[in-house]
């Protein structure tokens, strides 16, 4: 058995959400497993693991894997197959500026959010908690993708979600250049916990202002890692 067998036997079946097409629920299964950690930049996704363990065909894999391509989650790469992407640090400063597009506006105009949306930015923070009660920081790491993903579903907009979840699955495969999950992942949970406060307060303004911080503290730490990270391979 290969190191990738061994990865994908690991990999849970989650309920696939609603797309249009077998490939588009393919694509959304594997978005999933990015966001939440289970796949790791680097690892290889073998067509025939994959295609005899969620019984789908080479050819939807085929397309899936092209989806996910064009989002720049996935490389393929000739004569050797298909990879989970490798971040630069130049992603590092697009990807902040597509969040901050995209979750300072979804904030700033949350006043009038319905209530089950605040909440689910609330149990979003409850379940890092318990992440890390539990020690389990990497864990802590997907709850943190749940908050940001609840920040987005806060502008009430099908294509925000989409997009949301693109650039969170890209930010997740960042965050694996973060050797200590627990040091970089634990000063971020009171952070969540004001900023949904706030919003559970009526203060849109002060989430915003908060969040705007939070973007720019995690973006230098993870911008400063890829560039010690990319020096050390050059020399």
């Amino acid at each position: 058995m290969t190191a990738t067998d061994d990865h994908i036997d690991r990999l849970p079946a989650p309920a696939m959400v609603h797309a249009t097409s077998q490939a588009e629920r393919v694509a959304d299964m594997l978005r999933a497993f990015v966001i939440d950690g289970e796949l790791a930049p680097g690892v290889r996704l073998s067509e025939e693991k994959l295609s005899r363990k969620y019984q789908v065909s080479r050819n939807t894999l085929r397309e899936a894997f092209r989806l996910l391509s064009r989002e720049r989650l996935l490389v393929h790469r000739m004569h050797r197959g298909v990879f989970v992407a490798h971040p630069t640090g130049e992603d590092v400063r697009d990807l902040f500026n597509a969040r901050r597009a995209l979750e300072l506006p979804a904030v700033r105009g949350a006043a009038q959010a319905p209530e089950p949306l605040i909440r689910a930015v609330g149990a979003a923070v409850e379940e890092g908690e318990q992440a890390r009660d539990e020690s389990d920081w990497w864990r802590m790491g997907s709850a943190n993708m749940h908050f940001h993903e609840a920040l987005g579903a806060l502008a009430q907009s099908a294509r925000v979600d989409e997009f949301m979840r693109q650039v969170l699955a890209e930010t997740r495969l960042v965050f694996h250049v973060m050797a200590a999950p627990r040091e970089f992942h634990d000063p971020y949970l009171p952070w969540n916990r004001r900023i949904h406060l706030a919003l559970a307060a009526g203060d849109t303004e002060a989430a915003a202002e908060e969040l705007a911080e939070y973007l720019a503290t995690s973006e230098e730490q993870l911008t400063t890692a890829f560039a010690e990270m990319e020096r050390a391979a050059r020399d």
